[in-house]
This record gives structure tokens, C-alpha cells and sequence, in this order.
């Protein structure tokens, strides 16, 4: 397969709760995308990124179950080689990664790939980093640190929410991080023209070893699972919910497991409003207001929920939500007071 022109590639990453979903919304809004697929990378068994998107004529393709630079990979380059003979007259595809992804391997798969280096050329990998937990996400996590080391331009958002003083030390750290990244302020109108403008020239070279990695072979690569201990949390309910059922949930959850929380987020369908999806997304201990979409971004119903964490309860969390949403619980007898039991069955153990 041969094409006039290589596809250009644009990677946009970040950490849980960065807002990537938010800044794609408003790239794809600029008039000269209109030849654009778009790949959503989602961590869980809930997919819920990609129904926020707000499509206008570009294709949306989800790749779930699992990390672009892990789980998926192979899916990743069987879609890429696959998207030109399904869209014959595409100039661009946006990668949106997971929030846990380290995109040096996505990247590597595409330039050391005999067909897709020769379809696509490397336009920018953007990452997103927030002004609210920016700082800290990247003293605590090296997957933030790996996105924001690779990236050609470095957006920063929710700096309007932020203590005055924040967004200013966050982008001291960044400079030290990646002194070669364009550093932008989410809040600046002109943003999406600056991200849309080709990085390098439109080609980028990267070396295995630029974020300490030794790839020695297409998978199973040195850094695997690099975030095993994450944990992702898929929670449904097919009924309409009381909203105030599904914020007392939310609170009593981020109440008791604090730190271990980085990302929720979700759709509920309640009572007051069943035409009307609530919003719910969180990011570390920072929640949004819940918001009341317009409509459903597709036919389920229904309370769809993720949250996302490190040592997480997973049983406990499963069970509060089942006791909120008034799901039955069977009830199992105390052993000891079985064992115990003068009048029970010689042998019986429960």
C-alpha cells in the first residue's frame, strides 16, 4: 500500500483527569480536520471517553481493555494499517491514550514498523497536565513523567481553578522536565492553532533509551506493566438512580479510600432527570460539579461508572455500591457462631 502524502500522526497524552478529553473536543472543532480519525485508548472494562466526544464528521474509533503501550499494541498497529483503506482520503489521526499510557512505545511501534513508518509521519505528542494536581502527579508518578518527557507541546489547563502561584511553579518544573517542550496555557484562545502546527518540521526521530528504555523486540518489552498496581473499578446499574443516592456514593468512596482514588468518572441515569445523563468525573481529590448533559451520547441507560486507583478495596467498593443502588446482598452465617452451635450437624462447617 502506497500513498502520496504520509498520514500526519498527533498523540495527545496526559495523566488521569488531565483534561485530554476536553482539549480534543476543542481541536476537533478547528474547520481543516475534516479528514481526521480519531483513537481513543481507554484502561478498564467501561469505555466512556470516547461518547464524550463531540463528533462532526471525523471517525471514532475506541481501543479498550487495556494500555496502548502494553495490552493493545498489536490491535494499535493492526488499526493504524487498516484506517487509510477505510478512509481513503485522511490527512490526520489524533491518538488519545489512556491516562496511564507512557507513549515511547506507541511511538516506537509506528517508526520501527516496515508499512505504517512509510504511511505516517510523527506530527506532535501533546500531554496534557492539569494546574490543580500537576505538580504532585508528577512527583508521584513516573508515568507522568514519561508523557510529559516526550512531548513536543505541553498544554496546561484548569490553571483558572488553581491557586494563583501554581500554574507558574508547574511551569518551572516542566522546563526542567523537558526544556525542548513548547510550554502553552490552556487558557489562551489561540491554542489550538499552536497544537495543530507540525513539531520538528512534521517528523520526529526518538531513540529507545530517551525515557530509559531498551527495546529488544516488538513485545513483551522491558518496562512491562509498568502500572500493574493500578486498579480500574467498573460499576453499572441498569435503573434510574436518585442523584442524591449516586453523590452520597461518591463521597462516602472518596471519603474512605482518599489518596488511592486518581480518576472517577461516569454517566448516571436518575429519576429527576432520565432524558439527561449526569456527569460525573473526578481527578485525584478533585471533583467537578456534576453536570446534566443534553442528551445520551448513545442507547444505553443506566448508571455506567469508573473509578481508577491504586489499592483500591475493590470487594468493599462493589459492595457499597451494590447496598446504595439497592442491589441484594445473600447473607452468610457467622462461621463461629455455626461451629459453635450446640444443636447444629455433627461435621457441618459452613
Amino acid at each position: 500500500m502506497e500513498t502520496a502524502r504520509p498520514i500526519a500522526l498527533v498523540v495527545v497524552t496526559g495523566f488521569l483527569g488531565a483534561g485530554k478529553t476536553t482539549l480534543l473536543n476543542r481541536i476537533l472543532k478547528a474547520p481543516n480536520l475534516a479528514n481526521t480519525a480519531v483513537v481513543i485508548n481507554e484502561f478498564g472494562d467501561v469505555s466512556l471517553d470516547h461518547l464524550l466526544i463531540e463528533q462532526s464528521g471525523e471517525e471514532i474509533v475506541e481501543l479498550g481493555g487495556g494500555c496502548l503501550c502494553c495490552t493493545v499494541r498489536g490491535d494499535f498497529v493492526d488499526l493504524l494499517v487498516s484506517l487509510p483503506d477505510r478512509r481513503p482520503a485522511l490527512d490526520r489521526v489524533i491518538v488519545e491514550t489512556t491516562g496511564l499510557a507512557d507513549p515511547v512505545p506507541l511511538l516506537q511501534s509506528v517508526m520501527a514498523h516496515p508499512l505504517l513508518s512509510q504511511l505516517y509521519r510523527t506530527e506532535c505528542v501533546i500531554t496534557v497536565i492539569d494546574a490543580i494536581t500537576g505538580s504532585a502527579t508528577l512527583d508521584r508518578h513516573e508515568e507522568a513523567r514519561r508523557q510529559a518527557a516526550v512531548a513536543d507541546r505541553i498544554v496546561v489547563t484548569k490553571a483558572e481553578l488553581a491557586p494563583e502561584d501554581d500554574p507558574d511553579a508547574l511551569f518551572r518544573k516542566l522546563s526542567i522536565l523537558n526544556g525542548n517542550a513548547e510550554l502553552l496555557d490552556g487558557r489562551d484562545t489561540s491554542v489550538v492553532e499552536m497544537l495543530l502546527r507540525p513539531a520538528f518540521g512534521g517528523q520526529r526521530t526518538l531513540a529507545g533509551e530517551q525515557c530509559g528504555h531498551a527495546h529488544d523486540h516488538d513485545h513483551d518489552h522491558e518496562h512491562h506493566h509498568h502500572h500493574e498496581d493500578f486498579q480500574g473499578i467498573a460499576l453499572r446499574h441498569a435503573a434510574a438512580l436518585p442523584r442524591l443516592v449516586i453523590e452520597n456514593f461518591l463521597d462516602l468512596v472518596a471519603s474512605q479510600q482518599g489518596d488511592k482514588i486518581l480518576r472517577i468518572k461516569g454517566l448516571v441515569e436518575t429519576v429527576e432527570h432520565p432524558d439527561r445523563p449526569l456527569l460525573i468525573q473526578g481527578a485525584q481529590q478533585f471533583f467537578h460539579a456534576p453536570e446534566l448533559l443534553s442528551r445520551w451520547p448513545d442507547n444505553e441507560r443506566g448508571t455506567r461508572l469508573v473509578i481508577i486507583g491504586r489499592g483500591l478495596d475493590t470487594d468493599y467498593t462493589r459492595r457499597l455500591f451494590a447496598a446504595f443502588t439497592g442491589q441484594v446482598a445473600i447473607d452468610t452465617p457467622d462461621r463461629t457462631a455455626v461451629e459453635q452451635n450446640p444443636l447444629s450437624i455433627p461435621g457441618f462447617r459452613g
